[in-house]
This record gives structure tokens, sequence and C-alpha cells, in this order.
């Protein structure tokens, strides 16, 4: 084992040499570093680099920092790839991986389970951890959690990530995941995290389909991403879909082919198929169809939509999204409606919501409802609050706000879901409600000039969290309560942090499993004022 030795601008000039003419090693007088570096105390280091200079152990390599840096002791990783090992897995890692520690070394292995020994293959070997595969009969000692995956495709497609482990430990895995995240990351460990919310039946909960188009075989294909790449899965009779998207989406196919459609590629940035978007409304059963491409020429448009309608009565909207821009973005700014409506409407609770193709609805609706019942308890409104929802897409949120509040603004990047928004307000003739287009970081202080002020905020922001400026702003405002939706722990807690160092304290969290036998979970938490309490 080689030991780095790092030496900063602190160490003295007064340094002496050690050891034999043969195998001097300059290191600084020691004893004026009374502290730990790294895992290894001064002590600890010294005795090492005497044992050096006597040829009892391996080299050590000195490496200077910059001034005011400080040395360490820096060991190799323990592996190299190829190597075949046996790994007992302590823990998960945030995208529902297997942990294992090695000496304090870290190596994430997809599909294994907390309390595993399993036999793994090291694929990729970085300097402070390592990803490795599950060789064939490597679950040498299994978890009572483990189970048979009940689709084909897995783990082949990435759509799914937990498919291996029971329901009920996927839940348990979740619950875990938030409060590690809150607590490491946010460094809020003084927080009730009530028992997660999970499904009675977590199959075909999913509303909405997104596919990228592919080849194989000759043969144009839509399905999942395989996980980590490109390379797309076919995935016919998806168990998490709503059966109907997964017939649509094989009828759209099909007529791609018979239509000698081409497909998009990345590569050349030529091709016409990108994406293929299919929501199905729980409520109304009426079905939209979008299909992404990548310019606005697409042949035989107005016959393909006619076919597809003609086999699918349910389906109200058929709508061309146009995206010419290089990269993984999957929807462009234009649409051009090919059949029917540009949307269709579904209803949730007592209301009734119209849903643009492209529009941000979420896809459980079942879940839905709950996450938004948890929401309104933690807002704790008695008719008497001004209330602000930024990130607000259609509205759903904001009217169910509405219903309990004296009056609520919605802010939302998205032009068309704020004028989906609008239409759904005046569709259930709801007047205590205004929407705002922009970006939440622009309008909120566009909004404290103006002396509007409100009792509680709800944010409801897209995985990556919210801006900074976007918690600043919210904390100018001093808004009394903040209720915080988030679909992705990590950032949760990340924003959670900044809200605290900006006046607010976390009271209680509650997640909600929306996305069952993936590693994602969507959480609520309720943050109040420090002087208010």
């Amino acid at each position: 084992m080689i030991f780095s030795l790092f030496i900063g601008g602190a160490y003295k000039e007064s340094s002496i040499w050690k050891g034999s003419p043969e195998s001097r090693i300059r290191y600084p007088d020691i004893a004026a570093f009374p502290r730990f570096f790294g895992r290894i105390t001064i002590k600890r280091l010294k005795t090492r680099l005497e044992k050096c200079n006597a040829g009892k152990t391996p080299k050590v390599r000195l490496l200077r920092c910059k001034p005011g840096g400080s040395f360490m002791a820096k060991r190799r990783p323990p592996f190299k790839a190829g190597d075949e090992v046996v790994l007992e897995i302590e823990n998960y890692a945030s995208q529902g991986e297997g942990v294992a520690k090695v000496n304090g070394f870290t190596v994430f292995v997809p599909g294994a389970l907390a309390g595993e020994k399993v036999r793994v293959s090291i694929d990729m070997v970085k300097k402070t951890y390592a990803r490795a595969y599950l060789l064939d009969r490597g679950i040498l000692i299994a978890s009572p959690e483990r189970t048979e995956p009940s689709c084909p495709f897995y783990p082949d497609c990435g759509g799914c990530q937990l498919l291996h482990q029971s329901y009920k430990g996927q839940l348990a895995m979740k619950q875990q995941r938030v409060i590690d995240a809150l607590s490491r990351i946010g460094g809020i460990t003084d927080i009730t995290v009530r028992p997660i919310i999970g499904m009675a039946n977590p199959w075909h909960y999913r509303n909405k389909v997104q596919y990228p188009f592919g080849i194989r075989n000759s043969r144009i294909i839509a399905g999942c991403y395989e996980m980590g790449t490109h390379r797309v899965v076919e995935t016919p009779d998806c168990r998490i879909q709503h059966p109907m998207n997964n017939r649509v989406v094989q009828g759209v196919r099909k007529l791609t082919e018979e239509f000698g459609l081409s497909v998009y590629e990345e590569e050349t940035h030529k091709g016409l198929l990108r994406h293929l978007l299919v929501r199905r409304a729980l409520g109304t059963g009426e079905i939209s169809v979008a299909l992404v491409t990548g310019d606005s020429h697409f042949p035989g448009s107005k016959e393909f939509a006619d076919r597809l309608a003609d086999e699918f009565p349910d389906v109200k909207s058929i709508v061309q999204n146009i995206n010419p821009a290089y990269g993984n973005k999957v929807l462009g700014d234009r649409n051009i409606v090919l059949w029917g409506e540009d949307g269709i409407v579904d209803t949730l609770g007592d209301f009734e919501f119209k849903i643009s193709a492209t529009a941000f609805y979420q896809v459980n609706p079942v879940q839905t409802l709950i996450l938004y019942e948890k929401a309104l308890e933690y807002a704790g409104l008695s008719g008497k609050e001004k209330v602000l929802d930024v990130y607000c897409g259609v509205g759903t949120l904001t009217l169910f706000l509405a219903g309990q509040a004296l009056e609520v603004y919605g802010i939302e990047a998205n032009k068309n879901a704020i004028e989906d928004a609008t239409a759904n307000a005046k569709r259930n003739r709801i007047d205590n409600v205004r929407f705002m287009a922009g970006r939440a970081e622009k309008v909120l202080p566009d909004l404290a000039e103006a002396g509007i002020t409100f009792d509680v905020a709800v944010v409801d922001p897209p995985r990556a969290g919210c801006q900074p400026e976007v918690l600043e702003a919210l904390a100018n405002t001093e808004v009394r309560r903040i209720v915080y939706v988030s679909c992705n722990p990590g950032t949760l807690a990340r924003d959670l942090k900044d809200l605290t160092k900006l006046g607010y304290k976390a009271e209680k969290a509650r997640p909600v499993d929306m996305f069952p036998h993936t590693y994602h979970v969507e959480t609520v938490v309720l943050m109040s004022r420090k002087e208010d309490k």
C-alpha cells in the first residue's frame, strides 16, 4: 500500500530528515499538527513513516498542497476493474443500489439488498468508490426482502429499479432514504418523519408514458432507456403503466413502420421521431398522444393521426411537438394539433382539469390525492390566509388550496401550463386564484416590490429543487409557513438546509410512495418561521 503525504504551507521550515540515506523521507515536525488528518492521527502517521524508513512497509509518496493546506495519508483503492470479490451489503444508495464498505472504501452494487452477501465483479474504480455488478448465482446469502421480478424486461429496461425487492422492503428503504438525506445532507435530525404512505395496489398506476424511439433489428421500437445508457429497450407490456397506454404505444409503433417514418439519431442529428408521450385520464378515460419530432416536416401526418384515432376511440388529442434542439431535452416549445383537441380533461377529487398534451401533470392520480391531502393538512388553512403556490403547473394543487384559503397566487414558468391553469379555474368556477407565467426567482421579487405578502407558501419544484434565489425571495416575503413537496430527497434536504439558514425550522415530514418499484419517493415537509414558533 502506498501512503501519499500531502504537505501544505503550514509545515515548518525546520523539517528534519529521518531514516537511512537510501530511504530518506523528509517530513515536517509532526508535533506542530495536533489534529486529525483524514482517518489517521498524527501519532499513527509518524509511526507508519518510521516503519517505512525501516523498510517494514511500502513506500510513502510526498505530494505538496496549496499554501495553507494540510497533509494526510491517502490509500489507493483496494480493487481494480475486473476483480471478482465477495461483499456484504450494508445499506442503500440514493438510486436504490446496494452499498458495501471495504476498509472505508465504498462499492455500489445495483440489484443487491441490504443484509446480503454477494459475489460481484468490479466494473469501474474511482478514487473513493467503485461500481460492481452481480455475477450469475452471485447471491450467496439472500435478504428476506428479495423477490423474483415479475417483469420479463427487468433489469434491462431502466424504468424500474426495485422489482427484485418486496414492496414492503421498498417502502422501508424509501423511508430511511428520506431520513438519511435530511440528516446527512440537510443536517436536520430533530424533525418528525411520519411513516411512508404506500399503495394498496402498486401496479399499473402510471397515467403517462414517455418513451424514446429506437431501432432494433431494422424495426422501430419504443421503450425505456437501459439504465445509464441511451440504448432503447422495447417494453410492450409495462407492469407499472396503465394497460391502455401500452396498447396505444404499440398502435403508434406499428403505424410508424407502415408509414416508413425515420427515427432520430443523436449522433447525426437526423431522423424524424424522437419521443412518444401517451397520457390517459383516470377520471374520464380520455387519451392524449404527442409525437416529438426533430423538425416540423411530418409526411402523411393527417392520415397518420386519423388512422390512430380510428383504432383507439378514447384518443381525444393527437399533437406533434417539434424539438430541433441538440441534446437530451425531450420536449420542444412548439405544438401542432394533428387531430382533435390540444389536450384532454381529467377529474381529480371534486375538480375537473384540462391538461395539454405536453403539460406537467402528476403521473399517479391515486397517490396524488393523498399527497395533496397531506399538503393541505400541513398548510393549516382556516380560510383567512393568502397562499402562494410556486411551480403550480396546470393548477391542480392550487385549486385544492383555493377551497380552504382566502386567495391563492400560482407561479409557473410553462406558459401552456398557465393557460391550462387559468382555464381550469374558470372550468371549476373558482375566482380566488391568480396565475402568473414566469420563473419564480423573477416573479417573487416583483410581488414583494408590489407589497404583496403571503401567510403560507407551497413549493413543488422539479427534481433539481429550488433555485437559491427562489428560497431567498420566499424568506424575504416573511411567509410564516412553507409546505415543501419534493420528488428528490437529496435536493429537498439541500433546500431545507438553506431555508434553515434563512430563518425557518423543519417541523415534520411525510413520505408518499408515488412511484412504486422505482427509487423515487415524494415527501411533504412543513417548515415554520422561527420567530413565529
